[in-house]
C-alpha cells in the first residue's frame, strides 16, 4: 500500500475546496480551530467554515477525523457528510487519551482507547497537546489496517522536524526548546505549557511577533503575555514589534523578569545576561522572525 499525506493549506476562503477537489482524498483531518489566518478570513468562524471544505470532498467509503474537544468542531456531530471519528479526551468520544506520566525531557505518557486497543503509549515528544496528533494518526493506522502493535511502535518511533519543538542541550545542564519554525496564539500557549512542565529550575520565553493576526493581534499578543504570569514562567525575553504587547502584558501578570528587544541584535546581550546553569529557554516565533537564528547563537 501506498499513501500520500497532503496538507490543504490555505489562507482565505475556496482554497481548501479547490485543493481537495483535486486530491479527493480518503482520509480528512482538521486538528483544530485557531486564529492562524484570522487577518485575512476575519473570524474563527470564517477559518471554521474554510477548513470544512474539505469534508465533502472526502471518497465514498473513506472517514473524517476531527478533534473533539474542538468546540467548534465538535458541533458536527451527526451533521458531516462521511463517517466520521472524533479524537480527544473526552467521554463519548471516538478516540480517546489521558496522560499518565512522562519525565518532563524527552516524552510523556498516555493511555490510548480506540475501538480496538487499550494501552499505555509513550510518545517521545513534550508536552499534554502531542496526545491529539497521536489520537488522528492512530484513527489514520486504524482505517488503514494497522495493528495496535504496529501503531504503538510508529508512535514510539515519532521524531519532530526541524524547528518543531526540538529538545537541545548545552553545557551547563542548560535545554533549549526550539519551536521556532511557527507560531499562532493557540501554539504558544501550547509551547508555554511545555516550558512550565519543563524540569529546569530557572524557565525562561523567548517570544517573538505572530503574524497574519490583523486587528486583533494587539490583545492576542497580550493574551500570551497574561498567560506567561499564570503558567509561572521566570523570565519573558520579548523580540519584535508585536511582542512588546506580550512583554507588558507579561509584566502585568507578574512574570519577574521582562525584556523587551525590537530587534533579534538587541536580544542577544539580554540573553547573555539570562542563561544560567539548570536553565529551560523555549525559543518561539512566527516564521518570518527567523528566531532559530537566536537558537543558534544560544
Amino acid at each position: 500500500m501506498q499513501v500520500c499525506v497532503l496538507e490543504m493549506g490555505m489562507d482565505r476562503p475556496g482554497e481548501i475546496d479547490y485543493l481537495a477537489d483535486i486530491v479527493r482524498p480518503d482520509v480528512g483531518i482538521i486538528t483544530n480551530i485557531g486564529d492562524a489566518h484570522i487577518e485575512r478570513l476575519g473570524s474563527r468562524e470564517n477559518i471554521f467554515r474554510a477548513k470544512c471544505e474539505l469534508l465533502p470532498h472526502i471518497r465514498p467509503g473513506g472517514v473524517g477525523g476531527l478533534n473533539g474537544e474542538d468546540p467548534m468542531l465538535a458541533s458536527l456531530r451527526g451533521s458531516p457528510p462521511v463517517k466520521t471519528v472524533f479524537c480527544g479526551q473526552g467521554e463519548g468520544l471516538d478516540y480517546r487519551a489521558q496522560t499518565v506520566g512522562g519525565d518532563g525531557e524527552s516524552h510523556i505518557l498516555c493511555r490510548l482507547t480506540t475501538p480496538n486497543m487499550d494501552r499505555q503509549v509513550r510518545i517521545p515528544a513534550l508536552g499534554e497537546h502531542m496526545i491529539y496528533p497521536a489520537l488522528i494518526a492512530s484513527a489514520v493506522g486504524e482505517f488503514f489496517g494497522l495493528t495496535a502493535d504496529e501503531i504503538q511502535q510508529g508512535l514510539t518511533r515519532f521524531v519532530p522536524t526541524r524547528m518543531r519543538m526540538n529538545i537541545l542541550r548545552r553545557d551547563g545542564q542548560i535545554t533549549i526548546l526550539d519551536d521556532t519554525y511557527n507560531a499562532n496564539p493557540q501554539s504558544m500557549r501550547a509551547a508555554v505549557e511545555v516550558l512550565s512542565s519543563a524540569r529546569g529550575a530557572y524557565k525562561v520565553a523567548v517570544l517573538g511577533d505572530m503574524f497574519e493576526l490583523g486587528p486583533l493581534a494587539p490583545a492576542l499578543h497580550a493574551g500570551v503575555g497574561d498567560y506567561l504570569g499564570k503558567a509561572g514562567i521566570d523570565c519573558l525575553v520579548a523580540v519584535g514589534e508585536l511582542a512588546r504587547h506580550i512583554h507588558d502584558a507579561a509584566q502585568a501578570a507578574g512574570v519577574p523578569e521582562c525584556y523587551y528587544c525590537p530587534t533579534k541584535a538587541e536580544a542577544r546581550p539580554v540573553l547573555d545576561g539570562v542563561v544560567r546553569p539548570h536553565a529551560t529557554i523555549l525559543v518561539k516565533a512566527s516564521r518570518g522572525m527567523a528566531l532559530e537564528e537566536l537558537v543558534d547563537y544560544l
